[in-house]
């Protein structure tokens, strides 16, 4: 998606010169004849994103010094770009120290408003950037440094927010690669607990015998190699969030541990008998349908009804495909800063392909694509090497004809037909997921959404 791209003046004629010349820049426009409604647009509470200002100095009534002024008051980080007419320097110092990006004299022309409106684009970009870098690492990342326009990462924001403004454990889901964990830091950053440790652990990772004695500590000779007491990730994030990622990959008799730990807020050292209070808040965060765990007896029930007092329910990339560009975008600049280079315009092919790919990976698949594209892209134009292309090409257009127009209605029915003629299978060749022509993990968070119980079409004798 273009950058959105707010004028604001109250000559009619310059103010459609404008509009028409940043379309053609490629960026889409909002336009307004006045200062206070260029402070309505900007912090209406449902106002479309705007991503820069042009701004006309003189206007009647509050002009663009006032709204410079009203944008600072309100902690707003919109790069301006003031218009003077010839002979208004002392306006344009003015308004630079009162922080606007950059002026351009009326009439502007069209290159030099381009370069313009790109430097300052650019500009926010990096600051966004090093405002992120410098939040995760102070533990400080909130709901305003997570990148997205999509309606439905809008409403999983909303929730998470109200999720962030309690200590209630709260249940992350998603495919692998939606961002789970940074969902769990924005909820740490935006809490009363932001200024104690985040500390995360992936279940997944680590090997069995080895859970308990990094949630929980060990003492001296609790086992062979344990040379001293050593505390566990639970101390550590005393007063702060644990967060708990692949949390159905946690052994069984170590969800009985978290259970007391939840209900008791106590935790024992390998090795000792002695309790030791913890106040931590959990997050957890898992690829898997715990549901279908605690039915198959490999996650307890009772460990899941406390963990899932907030679900949180990510979703995949492809099913907010409004982010695509967005996301392209700022990878491209942050890999592209790190790496000393400078791209003026992205392949269009490029784009098409990224926007049509069904990215199985989901954003971190697309993360790592665009950094390797970085690093072999020559010359000034940004584009994926042929390779990946060929690699991919089966999979560029989305193979979802079947799940789309006429599904809106009779998605349901459809699914559940085809988990009929599957007996109850989403995967592999005879499953569901290959007769709609989705992929498997679509498939699983559409059956969740639904809430289509699989089972039901098993085969009692081909499942027993």
């Amino acid at each position: 998606m273009a950058a959105s791209i707010l004028i604001a003046d109250d000559d009619a004629v310059a103010r459609r010169l404008v509009e028409n010349m940043v379309q053609k820049c490629g960026y889409e426009t909002l336009v307004v004849d006045s200062g206070d409604a260029a402070i309505a647009r900007l912090t209406a509470p449902d106002a479309p994103v705007i991503d820069a200002v042009v701004l006309d100095l003189v206007m009647p009534g509050l002009d663009g010094m006032g709204v410079l002024a009203k944008i600072r008051e309100a902690g707003l980080s919109v790069p301006v770009i003031v218009q003077t007419a010839h002979g208004g320097i002392d306006n344009v110092v003015s308004a630079m120290r009162a922080g606007a990006q950059d002026f351009v004299v009326k009439p502007v022309g069209i290159e030099r408003l381009q370069v313009s409106l790109r430097n300052a684009l650019n500009a926010s970009a990096l600051k966004g950037e090093l405002q992120r870098i410098r939040h995760s690492r102070e533990g400080r990342l909130t709901f305003a440094d997570i990148i997205t326009r999509s309606e439905t990462m809008a409403g999983v924001l909303r929730t998470a927010q109200k999720a962030a403004a309690s200590t209630i454990p709260v249940l992350i889901e998603g495919e692998s690669g939606v961002g789970k964990e940074l969902i769990a830091r924005a909820i740490h950053g935006s809490g009363e607990r932001r200024a104690k440790p985040f500390v995360a652990v992936n279940c997944g990772a680590i090997p069995d015998n080895l859970v308990e004695s990094i949630l929980f500590g060990h003492e001296k000779g609790a086992f062979t190699g344990a040379t001293q007491r050593r505390l566990g990730r639970f101390e550590s994030a005393n007063g702060g969030t644990m967060f708990l990622d692949e949390i159905g990959d946690l052994p069984a008799e170590i969800q009985i541990s978290l259970l007391r730990v939840l209900q008791e807020r106590e935790i024992e050292r390998v090795g000792s008998n002695r309790t030791i209070p913890v106040d931590v808040r959990v997050v957890a965060a898992t690829h898997r349908d715990l549901k279908d765990l605690v039915a198959e007896g490999k996650f307890r029930a009772d460990l899941l009804y406390r963990l899932n007092v907030v679900p949180i329910e990510l979703p995949s990339l492809r099913d907010r495909a409004d982010d695509i560009p967005l996301l392209v975008e700022y990878f491209i600049e942050r890999f592209a800063k790190k790496l000393g280079k400078k791209f003026r315009r992205i392949d269009k092919k490029t784009m098409k392909v990224f926007q049509a790919y069904q990215w199985p990976g989901n954003v971190r698949e697309l993360q790592n694509v665009i950094e390797r594209a970085v690093i072999l892209s020559e010359g000034d134009t940004f584009c994926v090497d042929e390779t990946w292309l060929s690699a991919q090409a089966p999979r560029f257009t989305r193979p979802t004809v079947a799940l789309s127009g006429a599904l809106l209605g009779h998605e349901k029915e459809m699914i559940e037909a085809a988990l009929a003629k599957s007996q109850g299978r989403v995967s592999g060749p005879a499953g569901a997921a290959i007769r709609l022509g989705i992929p498997p993990q679509t498939l699983d968070s559409k059956i969740k959404r639904l809430k289509i119980n699989k089972s039901r079409f098993k085969d009692p004798v081909a499942f027993s």
